[in-house]
Parts: C-alpha cells; sequence; structure tokens
C-alpha cells in the first residue's frame, strides 16, 4: 500500500493542509479534494490548456503535475478572480467582464484555461500587440469561437486595467 503524503498547499490565499495520494494528479486534487471545480481537465496530456491554473503566479497545466509537487507552494484557480462586491454583488475580474463583453466564449469549458494563462500574461505585458496576444494563447485550445472575439477581450481587458493610454 502507497502511504499518503502531508501537503501544505495555499491555494486562493487559503492554507491547505493534509493528505494526499503520491500519483494525485494536480488537477484531480482541485476539483476532487478541494471542490473547485473551475479547473476543467481536457486532454489530461497538458496540450489544450482548460487546466491552467497559476504555480507561483506562473501559468501551468494542472493535469500534468501531482498534487504533492504544490507542496510548499501558492496556487490560484478560476475561481479566485472574481470577487464579492458590497451586497454579495459577484464582481468580476476586468478580464472576465471583457470575455462577457467581447463575446470571448461560447461554450465556456476552456474559458478558465485562457483566464489564467491570461491574467499572468498581462500582468507581465499590460499593452500587448495582437501578435503577442496570439502566441500568449497558442498553447489554449478552443473548438468554439475561433479565437478572435478572445484575442479583443484581451484587448480590451488592457485597456481597462492599465489605461486608455495604449
Amino acid at each position: 500500500m502507497i502511504e499518503p503524503h502531508n501537503v501544505e498547499i495555499k491555494v486562493n490565499g487559503q492554507l491547505y493542509r493534509g493528505n494526499v495520494e503520491p500519483r494525485m494528479l494536480l488537477s484531480d486534487f482541485i476539483r476532487h479534494e478541494l471542490d473547485l471545480t473551475g479547473t476543467h481537465v481536457g486532454c489530461e496530456q497538458g496540450v489544450c490548456g482548460a487546466c491552467t491554473i497559476l504555480f507561483d503566479g506562473q501559468p501551468v497545466r494542472s493535469c500534468i503535475m501531482l498534487a504533492v509537487q504544490a507542496d510548499g507552494h501558492e496556487i490560484r484557480t478560476v475561481e479566485d478572480l472574481s470577487s464579492t462586491g458590497p451586497a454579495n454583488d459577484l464582481e468580476l475580474h476586468p478580464l472576465q467582464d471583457a470575455f462577457w463583453q467581447a463575446h470571448g466564449l461560447q461554450c465556456g469549458f476552456c474559458t478558465p484555461g485562457f483566464l489564467m494563462t491570461l491574467v499572468a500574461f498581462l500582468e507581465q505585458n499590460p499593452q500587448p500587440s495582437e501578435v503577442e496576444i496570439r502566441e500568449a494563447i497558442s498553447g489554449n485550445l478552443c473548438r468554439c469561437t475561433g479565437y478572435q472575439n478572445i484575442v479583443e477581450a484581451v484587448s480590451i481587458a488592457a485597456q481597462s486595467m492599465f489605461g486608455e493610454d495604449r
């Protein structure tokens, strides 16, 4: 019998301490142990990008990492982007709002992975060109949109987050 490993992981600002099976994927840990189902699992090979999270601030594919590898690290999932504002109204992150404005999603399955990839991208590149945006999303697959509205959403978000003088 394989013994579980003790882990301590900061997830969306909350510290998680517990045991995980040594072979449990980080995506399964997030979805099944923490009940954070916004992280989607598509290909289970790190190709589609649907499972992208931020690992110590960097976008990573959670379907090709083990939960034990997150021990001592900080992860953010798509659930951490929005917040509850006054009167318990949900306040979307500017990138989420831009996706809504530009119709940057259709079925929504790939959207959490795009959002987490792009949050990190915009933090490092507040005035991206269309070419830079397309390069940033090249590792995320969408079977519905054709990407143009996603690119537009990133431009809208950059303007909203970092000002109109782009």
